[in-house]
């Protein structure tokens, strides 16, 4: 089946023109057509719910849509691989029968070393245990332990089935409590554990170590140093797509495509969905004043938007208790994306070729321990590191039609960066980040300068501008412990008729869509008792 939000790459326009959406009056109106407000759009509408979506940039879809950044390149600029979208929603919106296809990303994570060596940690406990043994034979049992305190932690919250945690729109620290009771060292995985405690515990060699350090710190603008860290690890380890306990991978066509079958099922159920109409305020249960004048009434509105734009929309109508909570969670981003068109994939000096295993996975560049360290503090202080850790992906190898025949295409997922440098700006430093990031892969890439075709900076506050997030932070607000689980921001709020329905919300931040289902069953349940 073709995706008619696809076949436009999600600029939709107007289906109708502003006076006759302003004339209904609507049930629900989700502002912000990031993923999870299309899917709490297709919950609503399947419900019966007359569901308006309105969205303020050209193209749907928020961070996990698709772009052509050069002639005949189609990249998701922000969003890059499939992990922690939730069965559920896969299954409940039908996204197979839409188009919906993956490739899990079984060759795990690549990690080369400045000493030569490198490991390829495979998404398959057989091959990866004898890469770990050929590396460091006396770290074999310390890994097999990690991992499986990993396993337990996710199989304690997370077990395949209705009792998910992530299923439950607002579950309390006692939820948590009661299930961890008997295992400490998952609860200090969840509440306490800096990723470098976490993989000091079980492993020994240092170069082990810092493979993993960046599991860690992930969109986190935390040092694996900081407490809490090891629970990003745990985040990102916790998915079951397509029944793959930890499993990540890529969509056929690009990671958007997730965003443009959502708008496909909200649309299908009902919803209408408009993109390019900026939202001037949301006045809670009554209505949302467009820029351009118009007043568009609903009796509930969500909002899809970071939770500092729902301040900013909210204006005076915001509960001085609530503006204070948001106002508490750290949102100021750190990350740098690259997406870049390559001649040919990167050539590993520590495992040569330009086709091997390790480009169908995730490469990482890696830092040392005093790299990380001094890369956190200097990016604190508004400076550049000395090198940046990156992760990189390559959707060409897995789906050719994405960039031209020949060529491949390339994300970075780099940090840290400063959001504001003590000198100069973005705009004046850009091109200094590009260097940067293509030097700290060039520490083990042999072609890396001669591959590149061209890049695509977006640094903290290109992020913000072009997606509409807050600090250029992915995840609408820092993930870490003391700001997750019954502390995170709940679908409901105190004014009665407003909610959120984004990466603000439980369970967090990536591209999972349950914050979005849990918005729309937490709207149905009110309504049912009003």
């Amino acid at each position: 089946m073709s995706s008619p939000t696809a076949a436009v790459l999600g600029e939709i326009g107007l289906p109708l023109p502003l006076t006759e959406i302003a004339a209904i009056h609507w049930d629900a109106i989700i502002v912000g057509a990031g993923h999870n407000g299309l899917a709490c759009a297709a919950y609503l509408a399947r419900a019966g719910q007359r569901v308006l979506v309105i969205e303020s940039r050209t193209r749907i879809g928020g961070a996990c849509t698709i772009e052509e950044p050069f002639p005949g390149v189609r990249m998701s600029p922000c969003a890059y691989l499939a992990g922690l979208l939730h069965p559920v929603i896969v299954s409940e919106l039908e996204l197979p029968r839409r188009g919906f296809a993956w490739t899990p990303a079984v060759n795990g994570l690549f990690v080369p070393f400045l000493d030569g060596s490198s490991i390829q940690l495979w998404d398959d406990d057989e091959r990866c245990e004898a890469e770990v043994r050929s590396l460091s034979p006396q770290d074999v049992d310390g890994w097999r332990a990690m991992n499986d305190v990993l396993r337990r932690l996710r199989d304690a919250l997370r077990p395949d089935g209705p009792r998910d945690l992530w299923l439950t729109e607002s579950p309390t620290l006692e939820d948590y409590e009661s299930r961890l009771a008997n295992d400490p060292e998952a609860r200090a995985l969840l509440f306490n554990w800096s990723m470098a405690e976490f993989v000091e515990r079980y492993l020994a060699d240092e170069r082990l170590q810092v493979a993993y350090l960046g599991q860690g710190v992930i969109g986190t603008n935390a040092s694996p140093f900081d407490p809490g860290t090891a629970s990003i690890r745990f985040h990102h380890a916790s998915g079951r797509l397509g029944g793959m306990p930890g499993m990540w991978g890529y969509v056929r066509g690009g990671m958007g495509m997730v965003s443009f079958y959502l708008c496909d099922a909200a649309r299908e159920a009902g919803a209408t969905v408009i993109s390019g109409v900026p939202v001037a305020e949301i006045v809670p249960g009554e209505c949302v004043r467009l820029e351009s004048g118009e007043r568009v009434s609903a009796r509930t509105i969500i909002c899809n938007a970071d939770p500092r734009q729902a301040l900013r929309l909210l204006g005076n109508a915001a509960d001085p208790a609530w503006r204070e909570q948001v106002v508490s969670v750290p949102i100021e981003g750190c990350t740098v994306k690259l997406n870049v068109h390559l001649r040919e994939l990167p050539n590993f000096t520590a495992r040569p070729g330009t086709n091997n295993p390790h480009h169908y996975g995730q490469i990482n560049a890696p830092l040392t321990k005093q790299e990380w360290k001094a890369g956190y503090a200097a990016a604190r202080a508004g400076t550049l590191p000395d090198h940046l850790w990156c992760e990189l992906y390559f959707q060409s190898v897995h789906d050719s039609s994405v960039a031209p025949h020949g060529t491949h295409t390339m994300s970075v997922f780099a940090q840290y960066v400063p959001y504001t440098f003590s000198e100069g700006n973005w705009d004046s430093r850009r091109s200094e980040v590009r260097a940067l990031a293509l030097r700290s892969l060039a520490r083990f890439c042999s072609n890396i300068g001669d591959a590149v075709i061209d890049a695509q900076e977006l640094g903290p506050p290109d992020i913000e501008k072009k997606v509409g997030l807050t600090g250029g932070h992915i995840f609408q607000g820092e993930c870490l412990p003391p700001y997750m689980y019954s502390r995170r921001l709940t679908a409901r709020t105190p004014m009665e008729g407003f909610y959120l329905c984004g990466a603000c919300t439980h369970p967090g931040g990536s591209v999972i869509g349950v914050n979005g289902r849990n918005a729309a069953m937490a709207v149905l349940k009110a309504q049912r008792k009003a």
